[in-house]
């Protein structure tokens, strides 16, 4: 096997094991640990620390420790907090849930950075276009990284089912169903029993184990990684301090194509929020009841999976503009259909196809984006993806702060609002590029790599 191709199964099933847990952990929170809202207070605090965490950390890390160990080093974080979750209180999952935001920068950084690099080694000397390459490595690891919703959510089914107790929904609930919710806790009493200790430290303990053995293939398995460029920069710069490192994420948005691609990137984190969050909610446990969550985000995540390998392989023959329009179709279609829908369990179909079309769009919203990223960026790859993930976290904030106060119409409408804008200044960065002579960089674009790429690599 082809050594590149080999590193990126090896991240990519890396990741499977390590959000296999995640996962599973994440859509569990409000329902473990409800308890004066323990479990969204964490996941708050721990998107919080992620945003914190990408303004400064993986360009440190990634210069510091290189890609592998930067990767390995994170995934730790993820493992305490499946610990913090064993016994969980204010004083174990709310730093546990800071350690993990800590880590989860650098984590996608140093794996995008990975990515990309491999891509472009391969690419030269094969004689391949570099984001050819770029595209269809994302499109692997998104193949093999979006199905550990699958078992995560599998897992935790299993192991719940054997303490679920259905409740019969009343029409009176099932009229708070849907875009016009009752802003009450209605939508909550459909659901299960709750389970016992013994299962749920059972469940920990296999999230744990799959998070440990994430780490040991990375360690084991993963070669170590460095542009050329690095290496040479390495040897005649001094390592950056910690300030200029800070300034050097905030630097990149310098670039104006950075700043027009922010609404699509923050997009990212309202719509993965609305499914996670909003649609689950008012839709599937309204009307369905709570142990139907985890069939219906299987449903996304296969979905998710298999298009995440289908766009990465054809994005060479039809270009990432018209992939990110049927994306943009979708998403629009289906935000028009959840607005004029009244959700009621005889129409069970119904309610998996939305997941499915959404699986569909973010499977084009995390390949094309990652990619367009490791193109548009080349030269100061940690900064870009560490904007990536800043602006990313900034969208599940908003959208998880937001969560409880507003009415899902209202949330609707301002998924769409997000989605048209971001289009629109997409369509900018298209311009942008059409504009400027592939061989030739303008003199705009050297006016800002050039300071950047000074403090990125210091």
């Amino acid at each position: 096997m082809e050594r590149n191709l080999k590193n990126v199964l090896v991240i990519s099933f890396g990741f499977l094991l390590l959000f296999t847990a995640y996962g599973g952990l994440q859509s569990l929170q409000s329902s473990l640990h409800s308890e004066e809202g323990l479990g969204v207070a964490s996941l708050s605090v721990l998107y919080a620390a992620l945003i914190l965490s990408s303004m400064f950390l993986p360009p440190i890390l990634i210069k510091k420790l290189g890609c592998k160990w930067t990767i390995a080093g994170s995934m730790c974080c993820y493992i305490a907090f499946s610990l913090g979750n064993f016994y969980a209180s204010w004083y174990t999952l709310i730093p546990t849930s800071v350690i993990l935001g800590l880590g989860g920068a650098p984590l996608w950084s140093a794996k995008c950075t990975y990515l990309t690099i491999a891509g472009n080694s391969y690419a030269e000397k094969a004689g391949k276009n570099g984001k050819d390459v770029i595209n269809q490595y994302f499109g692997v690891f998104f193949l093999i990284f979006q199905s550990s919703g699958i078992w995560g959510n599998l897992i935790s089914s299993l192991i719940f089912s054997q303490a679920s107790n259905k409740v019969e929904i009343s029409e009176e609930n099932l009229a708070c169903c849907g875009a016009y919710d009752c802003m009450t806790d209605t939508t909550n009493t459909t659901g299960s029993a709750e389970p016992s200790n013994s299962l749920i430290y059972t469940l920990l303990g296999i999230y744990t184990a799959s998070g440990v053995l994430a780490v040991l293939l990375i360690v084991i398995f993963l070669d170590q990684i460095k542009s050329d460029q690095a290496e040479t920069e390495k040897e005649t710069l001094e390592t950056p301090s910690f300030w200029s490192t800070f300034l050097a994420t905030f630097q990149h948005l310098k670039d104006k194509r950075q700043c027009l691609l922010i609404p699509l990137t923050m997009y990212s984190g309202f719509e993965q929020g609305f499914l996670s969050g909003d649609y689950t909610k008012a839709y599937v446990t309204c009307a369905l009841g709570i142990h139907y969550v985890g069939y219906v985000m299987i449903c996304f995540s296969a979905v998710n999976s298999l298009c995440s390998l289908l766009f990465g392989k054809i994005s060479q023959f039809t270009g990432r503009k018209l992939l990110f329009a049927l994306a943009t179709v979708t998403n629009i279609t289906c935000i028009i259909a959840l607005l004029l829908w009244k959700p009621h369990p005889e129409q069970f179909a119904v309610i998996f196809v939305f997941p499915a079309l959404w699986g569909l769009s973010d499977a084009i919203w995390q390949t094309q984006t990652n990619g367009l990223y490791g193109i548009l960026f080349e030269k100061h790859k940690e900064a870009a993806f560490a904007n990536y993930r800043l602006w990313e976290s900034f969208g599940f904030v908003i959208a998880f702060g937001y969560s409880t106060k507003l009415q899902i119409y209202i949330k609707l409408y301002i998924l769409l609002s997000v989605l048209v804008l971001s289009m629109v200044t997409y369509g900018a960065v298209e311009y942008l590029e059409a504009k400027s002579s592939p061989g030739t960089p303008t003199a705009t674009k050297k006016e800002n790599v050039e300071p950047l790429t000074q403090e990125t690599h210091m």
